[in-house]
């Protein structure tokens, strides 16, 4: 707390009136704090470039009238990174019962539809977007391997083929699944678009009313856009996406495939995280599910 009360003071000019620590978050430590009746967001990460990457996304997607909490200040204070934000007003949808959900569904679509078609302009490249805007890697292809490679040193899953051996997570069921989305990413491999890549309801905030904002910057990256059907797809249809498309006068080719090449790339990462974070019965659900789909 001292900490926070030392940059916001050389920040703003002033203590801050209220600090809490903000639950969720594998990635970033995060607590929101108040001055003069007004919110912000303050989150510390180990990566410095993890908020020049947002700054990026930020400016993005307000210039595409996507919400997108704004990125105030960034810096560094000893060995971590910190971003503050503006903090957006409402509750992640997760606390909305299914009455409510329903209510919000066109606004939904909405919001990610328009994040998904924004126009990249002269970015290139696919996978997980860097500080400049660009792609990782130069392919669909690459960035599945590589996102999946044994060897991800100081990455979040750094030595995570101990799972195997140390948790839940069946090599030979994993490596099946790998085999089929090899198979599958043909479908999806043509596909440039910009992805949230975690669109689940713990990001997605609302007044009950409208969407008012999409958080969490970790996880974008250029990709087939149904990637983020999937994620949402327990609250949100995958065949709402799909008219919806049409209704625009750009009918998906290939729905069906491109959506179980993005069920088995979303579906992979989730078994080795839900191994990853001890939740067996998440694991052992997804899995029935995924060997289920077709080949």
């Amino acid at each position: 707390m001292e900490v926070i009360q030392k940059i916001i003071q050389s920040q703003f000019g002033k203590n801050a009136e209220v600090i809490e620590n903000v639950e969720g978050g594998n990635i970033n430590s995060v607590f929101s704090f108040v001055i003069e009746q007004n919110d912000y967001i303050i989150r510390f990460n180990f990566d410095e470039d993890a908020f020049k990457k947002e700054v990026y996304i930020s400016n993005l997607l307000t210039l595409n009238q996507v919400s997108f909490p704004k990125i105030l200040q960034t810096g560094k204070e000893e060995h971590l990174a910190y971003g503050i934000s503006e903090k957006i007003n409402g509750s992640v949808l997760a606390d909305f019962d299914s009455k409510q959900r329903l209510k919000l569904l066109p606004s939904l679509i909405e919001q990610i539809t328009k994040l998904n078609q924004i126009p990249l302009g002269n970015k290139d490249g696919f996978g997980f977007l860097k500080s400049d805007g660009n792609g990782s890697e130069k392919n669909w292809e690459t960035f599945l391997l590589k996102f999946f490679n044994k060897n991800q040193t100081g990455t979040f899953w750094d030595n995570w083929y101990e799972l195997f051996e140390t948790s839940f997570l069946e090599q030979d069921v994993f490596f099946e699944i790998y085999k089929r989305l090899l198979k599958y990413n043909k479908y999806n491999a043509p596909h440039r678009f910009l992805v949230h890549g975690d669109f689940h309801e713990w990001n997605i905030i609302s007044d009950g009313c409208n969407i008012n904002g999409i958080i969490d910057a970790g996880n974008f990256l250029y990709g087939d856009f149904v990637i983020d059907f999937v994620t949402i797809e327990h609250i949100v249809p995958n065949s709402v996406f799909e008219d919806y498309y049409v209704q625009l006068g750009i009918p998906i080719v290939d729905f069906n495939k491109r959506l179980i090449g993005a069920k088995y790339f979303k579906g992979l990462d989730s078994l080795r995280f839900y191994a990853k974070m001890g939740w067996e019965q998440s694991y052992f659900e997804l899995r029935d599910k995924l060997l289920a789909l077709p080949k």
